[in-house]
């Protein structure tokens, strides 16, 4: 079942640096939160600490609460490795196993999480490929390798396998930002599928994106170059692009800077 999460005064650093600071919001349960804003205002950094990647990074460390309903995801005795199949990522660019056939790059995480019969895993790999509208274009070469797909078919192919594991929650960096227009919608339509299951969360620089597939936007800026990103605001996806609360929203979605 798709989660809430709740953000409580977190911040993020890398070793001694400050990338994003005292950040606090709610992401509803069943619904696309967008996060927008300049270049390294830290929205990315945002987005991996929602599943724990950040502190993979070295020097990385988060301050804070991130709340997946009752669950404190930086609590003492948390696995990360468990959050991370809850919490499931998109990442920018496809990242297909490549030495792996399209079924194998689907059931990889079902594989390292438990053990399957082989009738359930060919239910799930079917069930995911379709999920992800992937199913028609390549049911009769799932042996063939997952690498030789198009950007667009490997984007969905890493999609089917984020949600084959039931994930609560699935974040997306940039999903479409290597993808040609064509591939883009096709995503976009997606995108709008998976929410009637999923909590998602997605970075965009794209703010006619943001405005289509989002039911909420978080704009972060950064005060000057070596400060850290902070949350400008947060609110429905129609008042932001309308009637922002605040001015650096405005000037940011009408192009003054960014």
């Amino acid at each position: 079942m798709a989660k809430r999460i709740d953000i409580s005064g977190l911040t993020a650093y890398y070793s001694a640096f400050k990338a994003i600071e005292d950040i606090s919001m709610t992401v509803e349960p069943r619904s696309v939160t967008a996060f927008i804003g300049p270049s390294g205002c830290g929205k990315s950094t945002f987005l991996r600490t929602l599943n724990r990647m950040h502190e993979v990074t070295p020097g990385g460390r988060v301050e804070g609460k991130v709340m997946l309903d009752d669950e404190n995801l930086y609590g003492s005795g948390v696995d990360p490795v468990t959050v991370r199949r809850e919490v499931g990522m998109v990442f920018q660019r496809p990242n297909p196993f490549p030495t792996m056939s399209i079924f194998d790059n689907v059931a990889a995480g079902l594989r390292l999480n438990g053990s399957y019969k082989k009738s359930e895993l060919n239910d799930i790999v079917e069930k995911s490929l379709r999920g992800a509208n992937l199913w028609d274009e390549v049911k009769d070469r799932l042996n063939r390798p997952g690498s030789g797909l198009s950007g667009g078919q490997q984007q969905r192919l890493c999609i089917a396998r984020a949600i084959a594991v039931e994930p609560k929650v699935l974040l997306m960096d940039e999903p479409c930002s290597a993808l040609d227009p064509i591939s883009t919608l096709a995503i976009e339509d997606l995108i709008g599928e998976l929410k009637e299951r999923f909590t998602i969360v997605i970075v965009t620089h794209n703010m006619q994106q943001a405005a289509r597939v989002s039911d909420r936007t978080a704009f972060f800026n950064l005060a000057a170059v070596g400060q850290p990103g902070k949350l400008i605001e947060i609110d429905d996806t129609e008042r932001i692009f309308s009637n922002p609360s605040v001015q650096a929203t405005e000037d940011y979605i009408s192009g003054r800077f960014g």
